[in-house]
């Protein structure tokens, strides 16, 4: 009984014979009309697929540019328009310039990667998994961390020449210090407790590292194999600018010289594409190792 029916003496009224009568005519139960109509709107979010939602930023951007560029606003000396770009890009793709630009760069990439990622990965297990390894070897490469990798550049022209050497030299350098960071801090972040239980059950100490710790340092391995990644495609575009002959680089290179915005921009897209791509394999490659790490993925 509500407050006003009390005091005005009157009986609430009874709903039994109603809901009564709406069950003898087989009346479906459930929330009222008004109600039902309701939707969540987490539902109507779920309903727009993710793809969809994810390329509304990249299409309104270049419906901007493709604007601004056909009404004179942004000019084609300051930057060519997204029309003229993809002219540019099916042109270098029709005669086969981009696609080789393309596998030298790769070639580079892959080469730094995994001497990089080697070095990194190794000096990481040898100062993560031991103290003795981290007084010999942790403020060594604290110290050169802190030099910026681009200004080795010069150091490595005189030691390496002027050939491919301090061009994979200075991707190995900058995928070695991510990989080494992030992979040490993954082993000193293994939770004491699960190394403690590991003992109690007789593991030795290659035992603990095999089973416990080394698993425990994956997803920050693959953190820095992602951030590596990343910095091997930057330092990329400043190897490929130190006397390249081929390669993305070499075509931005040219392309500056003749005030040419089109294939400057047509190579940053295809660098953006390369890095999407890597980081998508990584990505894959966390899901499939990390199965049994169950994490949060937003709502």
């Amino acid at each position: 009984m509500s407050l006003d029916q009390a005091v005005a003496g009157q009986a609430p009224p009874d709903t039994s014979a109603g809901a009564a009568a709406l069950a003898e005519e087989g009346a479906p139960a459930g929330p009222p009309p008004e109600l039902s109509r309701v939707v969540p709107v987490s539902g109507r979010r779920r309903s727009v697929p993710r793809w969809l939602r994810r390329t509304v930023g990249p299409v309104a951007l270049l419906v901007l540019w493709q604007m601004l560029s056909a009404t004179g606003a942004l000019h084609e000396d300051i930057l060519a328009s997204p029309g003229t770009i993809a002219a540019t890009g099916a042109g270098l793709i029709s005669d086969g310039t981009l696609p080789s630009a393309m596998v030298v760069s790769l070639q580079r990439v892959a080469v730094g990667l995994v001497l990089g990622g080697v070095a990194g990965v190794a000096l990481a297990l040898v100062s993560g998994l031991s103290r003795l390894g981290e007084d010999l070897v942790d403020a060594t490469v604290q110290m050169l961390r802190s030099i910026p990798w681009v200004g080795m550049i010069p150091l490595f022209i005189v030691w390496l020449g002027i050939g491919e050497a301090p061009k994979i030299a200075l991707i190995a350098l900058g995928v070695a210090f991510h990989l080494y960071l992030n992979v040490y801090a993954g082993i000193r972040g293994v939770d004491a407790q699960l190394v403690e239980a590991g003992t109690s059950l007789g593991l030795g100490r290659w035992g603990l590292i095999r089973h416990v710790v080394l698993p425990g340092a994956l997803p920050g391995a693959m953190t820095g194999l992602r951030y590596s990644l990343a910095t091997a495609w930057l330092a990329l575009v400043f190897g490929e600018q130190v006397n390249a002959d081929d390669g993305l680089g070499f075509l931005m290179n040219q392309a500056r010289e003749f005030f040419r915005t089109d294939v400057i921009v047509v190579c940053l897209v295809v660098y953006a594409i390369l890095g999407l791509l890597a980081d998508f394999l990584v990505r894959a490659l966390e899901r499939l190792l990390l199965q049994w790490r169950p994490t949060f993925t937003g709502r």
